[in-house]
């Protein structure tokens, strides 16, 4: 895929994304299905498409260590050198939300970000300029989808808008290491593999 073509596909994307809908797109893991993280009736619906319980909080990518400041109301001091230290993508569970995203923190008001450091989906969300919620791409308990092609119709059917199979070039193909800050401020690695 050229600059001109993906360049085509992530303006129109933000198209569907400024108009609140869900879209079924390659994160830097696995394939996921997402929306503008600020959109409470859009994030109703991708619940609803996986058939997940609204006890189960979804998490926030963004882009960059700025993008994470809008979304945490503090971060790790050496957040900076972790991220650019490990070389799995990592999804941090922090433990305040800003107001803004309030919406999406779990019971504890703990809520799960993951910077993407490079690929399709950080120019996806770069050019967006704001955090786009993300699950993966499948009906609650059936296995993550690490390809276009092990998506269900059944999820594709019910997206608003589906980015072609060619945006997955840069895609790991197996979901982020998660990790949380205890108590003393030490990481916490609750999923390796």
């Amino acid at each position: 895929m050229n600059k001109e073509s993906e360049q085509k596909i992530i303006d129109e994307t933000i198209r569907y994304l400024d108009r609140g809908c869900v879209i079924l797109y390659p994160a830097d893991t696995i394939w996921g299905i997402g929306c503008d993280a600020e959109d409470t009736e859009a994030i109703r619906k991708v619940y609803d498409i996986k058939g997940r319980s609204y006890d189960k909080p979804l998490i926030i990518l963004v882009s960059s260590i700025a993008q994470l400041y809008e979304v945490v109301e503090s971060v790790h001091p050496r957040i900076d050198t972790l991220l650019t230290l490990h070389e799995r993508p990592l999804t941090i569970i922090y433990p305040k939300v800003k107001p803004a995203f309030q919406h999406l923190a779990a019971k504890d008001g703990t809520i799960g970000v993951r910077v993407v450091k490079s690929g399709f989906c950080h120019k996806l969300i770069e050019a967006y300029g704001k955090p786009l919620v993300s699950t993966s791409a499948n009906i609650s308990s059936a296995p993550s989808p690490t390809s276009f092609g092990t998506i269900s119709f059944e999820v594709i059917n019910q997206v608003d808008y589906a980015l072609p199979a060619s945006t997955e070039k840069d895609m790991l193909g197996i979901p982020s290491v998660i990790a949380k800050y205890d108590a003393n401020g030490e990481l916490d690695f609750l999923r390796t593999s």
